[in-house]
């Protein structure tokens, strides 16, 4: 909203507000999802919310209470982020296009939920299907649509909330190829989540898509294998998760998804740079959407004089 001059209102907070809880309902179910025992480095809320009865988060029926607990906790988030929707004063026209931002978001993060979970069940997902979960499951809701929310309050024109949306999907995208890169090869101790649980749980990610992709070209039916057994195998020890590491390597997809987060990131900055933003505000919506896809800073002004020259 700043980025593109918007004047500073209570609508702004209030859709920040909606926005956070919205995330908060999405973060609480999906670690019910994925029986996800942390979240940041703290106990997920369904197994905090067993504990705190004096019941084993996972033994049998006992564990009903806490994951039950956590979708009637996620659906009261979604509850208030719609309520604080609901009681947001704004202008007519400006109302209606927040109305129809925020209803196509609550539906792409479902889909893209789903997409997820039945990528699970499905396995050998192709690519551009993986590509597209973690469109919809992420960077739609997370980055895209929170960005064109900010434009619909600031009245931004079509050809700046154009620019705006397809930087912020690029650099959404190249968060979740990171978050798939972490979830595999990222110490627990930094990022507050056990390493490896995306291929117990079967995660129809991009990073492994990529990886069946390369030896199927390649005729490596050894790494095929690993990944047959290591994929969706909710008991795979240490050893297994190596050898699955090892594959991800040797076969050039984790390297590949690096690429391609850094390209993303790289065109998200220079996507920005093609709309006309608020000097300030533009360099502080950069500095989000580096920090978002992982890439380098590189000041709004310099992408700026490139576009021009």
């Amino acid at each position: 909203m700043r980025a593109c001059s918007g004047a500073e209102s209570e609508a702004a907070l209030r859709l920040g507000v909606a926005l956070e809880l919205i995330q908060t309902c999405a973060l609480i179910q999906d670690d019910v999802m994925d029986r996800s025992p942390t979240r940041r480095g703290r106990p997920a809320v369904h197994i905090a919310l067993a504990e705190q009865r004096g019941l084993a988060a996972d033994a049998g029926a006992r564990a009903v209470f806490g994951a039950s607990a956590a979708v009637l906790a996620g659906d009261l988030a979604l509850v208030w982020a719609d309520d604080t929707v609901d009681e947001t004063f704004l202008p007519l026209g400006r109302r209606r296009q927040v109305r129809a931002l925020w209803r196509a978001m609550r539906g792409e993060m479902i889909v893209g939920q789903y997409l997820d979970l039945r990528g699970q069940i499905d396995g050998g997902v192709p690519a551009a299907r993986a590509l597209r979960t973690a469109y919809l499951k992420s960077a739609l809701y997370s980055v895209e649509r929170p960005v064109a929310l900010g434009a619909a309050l600031a009245g931004a024109d079509e050809w700046t909330t154009d620019a705006l949306c397809s930087a912020s999907r690029c650099a959404g995208v190249a968060f979740q190829l990171r978050d798939d890169l972490l979830g595999v090869f990222g110490d627990p101790a930094v990022t507050g989540k056990p390493s490896g649980d995306d291929i117990r749980e079967g995660k129809p990610t991009f990073l492994v898509a990529v990886a069946r992709t390369c030896a199927d070209a390649a005729g490596d039916h050894r790494a095929l294998a690993v990944l047959d057994r290591a994929v969706g195998n909710p008991d795979l020890d240490e050893t297994g998760l190596e050898e699955a590491r090892s594959v991800l390597e040797s076969t050039g997809a984790r390297a590949m998804v690096e690429d391609k987060a850094e390209r993303l990131g790289d065109r998200a900055a220079r996507r920005l740079a093609q709309a006309e933003l608020d000097a300030h505000g533009g360099e502080q919506l950069l500095g989000l959407l580096n920090a978002v896809a992982g890439t380098r800073a590189v000041p709004l002004t310099l992408l700026q004089e490139g576009r021009t020259q």
